[in-house]
């Protein structure tokens, strides 16, 4: 929604969701490759910020980005600017970067797993969502949504959810927030 109620909804926004990547795919996906970079790199490619210049790159679960990456990553915040793994040629970007965690960046601070300097150049404007036990307004109108999708993707004739049922499911604790209810709809 931030990307495409933006003036940069014209150009891409690209999801990468970090903590899914093997750390050593990591450089590749967000600052592409040239060809023969490493051993599988048989063609130059592009990665996430120049795919999305004048856009957003999404990076989820940034709390697993490895300190080498955070460095990286902190220089292309700062300059705007990257090189390809494999090449000394540097490329400018105007990239818009939302960044999310489940994590506490403090405590990840504290411990040493992650760049103070980089959390500060990330923090310019927080969005925190409550879990979504808190949020029990929202518990209906997202399973209702849920059913509606789950519905029309497998063909079936579902038009809502009984009350009790809708009782049990605003009683739940969803410990696995969205997703969780998502995957128990979809059921």
């Amino acid at each position: 929604a931030i990307h495409e109620l933006s003036p940069r909804s014209h150009s891409t926004c690209i999801p990468v969701h970090i903590g899914s990547l093997p750390p050593d795919l990591v450089a590749s996906e967000l600052f592409g490759h040239e060809r023969g970079a490493f051993t599988s790199a048989m063609n130059q490619r592009k990665g996430s910020f120049e795919s999305a210049d004048g856009g957003t790159v999404f990076l989820d679960e940034i709390a697993t980005i490895d300190q080498k990456m955070q460095v990286s990553l902190l220089r292309l915040l700062e300059t705007s600017e990257f090189c390809r793994i494999g090449s000394q040629d540097s490329i400018q970007v105007d990239v818009r970067v939302i960044a999310a965690t489940n994590a506490d960046l403090t405590d990840e601070i504290r411990k040493g797993t992650f760049r103070e300097d980089l959390y500060y150049r990330l923090d310019v404007l927080r969005i925190e969502m409550p879990p979504l036990r808190e949020r029990e307004e929202d518990i209906q109108l997202m399973a209702i949504h849920f059913l509606k999708v789950f519905a029309a993707k497998y063909k079936k004739n579902i038009t809502g959810i009984s009350p009790r049922a809708m009782k049990l499911i605003k009683q739940y604790r969803w410990p696995g927030n969205v997703r969780e209810l998502e995957n128990k709809i979809r059921k």
